[in-house]
């Protein structure tokens, strides 16, 4: 794994902050279950409200879950002032999710100034049986305050 340099020191404490004010994750069911510098893992517990007609994790909460884990990768290194938009992303399914709970971890592949690259894995995990579900590759933007004097509307 990739040593980075973190900007501001207090990354897990801004991860863990800015996600408990994500309606989105608490109403998934979604909780961190670790953080480090480029690197955060989320975990959600299989639940049929966020299921398809099959019974299978619907995509889109999927992706949902998977697009903040990169988010909060990236997140990790930007500075103190900064947050974390998504303006892009590409996501593979690879199988059907349907699992006891599932870990997503997103992990910063090109960190920027502006603009950082994550990839991201989701895991469906049923006792000791580890299965990947699904890839994203996600393009994510450092948002700073815009300051007086500047061409930034």
């Amino acid at each position: 794994m990739d040593t980075f340099t973190v900007a501001a020191p207090d990354c897990e404490a801004r991860v863990r902050a800015s996600f408990a004010q994500q309606g989105a994750m608490h109403t998934l069911g979604v909780s961190i279950g670790e953080v480090a510098p480029g690197r955060v893992v989320l975990e959600m517990a299989h639940t049929s409200a966020f299921s398809q007609q099959d019974g299978f994790m619907h995509a889109g909460a999927l992706a949902t879950v998977l697009d903040s884990a990169c988010g909060y990768a990236a997140f990790t290194l930007m500075p103190a002032d900064a947050r974390v938009l998504t303006i892009e992303f590409k996501i593979n399914l690879l199988a059907p999710a349907h699992a006891e709970r599932y870990a997503f971890e997103g992990l910063v592949t090109k960190p920027g100034r502006t603009i950082t690259v994550c990839d991201g894995t989701a895991w469906g995990v049923s006792g000791d049986v580890r299965k990947r579900i699904a890839t994203m590759t996600g393009t994510m933007m450092a948002v700073r305050p815009v300051t007086k004097g500047s061409s930034e509307r």
